[in-house]
């Protein structure tokens, strides 16, 4: 089951995240480690995520991703080594809400570029996944990710 394709002006979005390339491979272990670097950050200066860790994807090679894994905060913090600080720049983005396993995301995103190219717009080549739960939560059919598409 999958949400209804959106589109929404959004304002930018402060994050501490790490930015890194990977192969698709790596992806599990790698997202699941950085989110925990930047949750301890986060605990150590006193701080709480201000919404639902992310990932950016920047490209997708799946050979070598460009890719930013965070978490929104409320307002800009500092960094450390190599945790950043970044943003989510404010723009219009079409998103979708997506439910199931992450080997079934090809669906939903080849939806969302169909529904860009049939609506006029023009994909800026970056991309969002939120995560809502996890796998160590619920089983995969159950696992919630909103899909964001920046677009002109």
């Amino acid at each position: 089951m999958n949400g209804g394709i959106e589109i929404k002006e959004e304002q930018a979005q402060p994050v501490l995240s790490i930015r890194t390339r990977a192969a698709v491979s790596e992806l599990p272990v790698l997202i699941g480690e950085s989110y925990e670097k930047i949750m301890q950050y986060m605990f150590r200066i006193g701080q709480e995520p201000a919404g639902a860790p992310f990932v950016a994807y920047y490209n997708m090679d799946m050979e070598d991703l460009d890719l930013e894994i965070g978490f929104p905060v409320a307002m800009p913090l500092e960094g450390s080594g190599e945790i950043g600080v970044s943003e989510i720049p404010a723009g219009k983005y079409v998103s979708m809400m997506y439910k199931g396993p992450y080997r079934g995301m090809e669906q939903p995103y080849s939806e969302m570029a169909k529904w860009i190219e049939d609506n006029g717009y023009k994909p800026k080549g970056i991309s969002h996944e939120y995560y809502y739960n996890s796998p160590m939560e619920v089983p995969q059919s159950e696992l919630l990710t909103r899909i964001t598409m920046a677009v002109d």
